[in-house]
């Protein structure tokens, strides 16, 4: 994990000649509408994994070995971490409506593996409180077993 200076954007690492993605696993954000004083966070990952089915020559080629053989491959590409925004709905709908120089998306924290990514991701939803009732967060959940709706109403 890394932790980043304030101000830091996710602009400034793509701008940045010396910033390697190979280096770390995502980020942790914040996207902020100043003009709603709304705002989201959550994790994005630099890369994602999928499965491509084989082609004829790709299969013609493999080595004959005993058992089944192979019929996917996994292949890493690089994510869209460049015009990523939120997976909220709201954050979605707001982005159609809302000019993108009115929209700041800061980098939080730079995280190495998988784990430390859900971890202070967790750690940041929890520290601002986005759930809790009152606030000016769009997150309506916590790893899909805290709801903002469940603390609506926690003074009686």
């Amino acid at each position: 994990m890394v932790h980043i200076t304030p101000n830091v954007t996710v602009e400034d690492l793509i701008n940045d000649p010396n910033f390697n993605i190979n280096s770390y696993e995502g980020y942790i954000y914040m996207t902020s509408f100043l003009d709603l004083d709304r705002k989201y966070i959550g994790k994005k990952n630099f890369f994602h994994t999928t499965n491509v089915k084989l082609g004829k020559k790709e299969l013609a080629n493999l080595p004959v070995t005993r058992g089944k053989k192979p019929t996917k491959k996994r292949v890493v590409k690089e994510s869209d971490w460049k015009t990523y925004y939120g997976s909220a709905q709201e954050v979605k709908d707001l982005l159609k409506t809302h000019p993108k120089d009115r929209i700041v998306r800061s980098v939080l924290l730079l995280c190495k593996n998988k784990k430390e990514l859900t971890y202070f991701e967790c750690k940041y939803l929890f520290q601002y409180g986005v759930v809790e009732p009152g606030n000016n967060y769009i997150n309506d959940n916590i790893l899909g077993k805290f709801y903002s709706k469940d603390l609506l109403d926690t003074n009686n």
